[in-house]
C-alpha cells in the first residue's frame, strides 16, 4: 500500500518532469528541491534537478546535483557526461575531461 506522502512526492516528481517538457527548467527546479530533500537518494528526482538547473543555466548547482548523483551511482554515463559538459560550460575543461573519458568508458552517448 503506498503511503500518501509517497504519493504527494510522485506526484511533485510527475508535475516537475511537466515543467520540464513545457521548457520550464527553473520551476521543474523549484518543485524537485524539497523532493530531493526528502529523498536524498532518489536517483530519478537528483536527474532530473540536475537536468532542470543545467536547462536554467544553474551551473554551480547542476554541477553538485551531478556530483551527488556520481557519487549515488558511478557507473552512470550520462550523469559523468552531463558533469563534463556542466563543467566545461563553467570554463572547466580540465575537469571536464575525466568525466568525458569516463563516460567514454561507459558507452555514454
Amino acid at each position: 500500500m503506498t503511503q500518501p506522502f509517497e504519493t504527494d512526492l510522485h506526484s511533485e516528481y510527475l508535475r516537475a518532469d511537466l515543467f520540464f517538457s513545457m521548457g520550464q527548467p527553473a520551476e521543474a527546479a523549484r518543485l524537485l528541491e524539497p523532493l530531493v530533500e526528502a529523498e536524498p537518494v532518489n536517483e530519478a528526482a537528483l536527474e532530473l534537478l540536475a537536468r532542470s538547473y543545467y536547462g536554467s543555466a544553474q551551473l554551480r548547482r547542476a554541477e553538485e546535483a551531478l556530483l551527488r548523483l556520481v557519487e549515488l551511482a558511478p557507473a552512470n554515463g550520462w550523469a559523468r557526461r552531463a558533469l563534463a559538459r556542466t563543467l566545461e560550460r563553467q570554463s572547466r575543461a580540465a575537469e571536464a575531461t575525466v568525466h568525458h573519458r569516463m563516460a567514454d568508458a561507459l558507452g555514454a552517448e
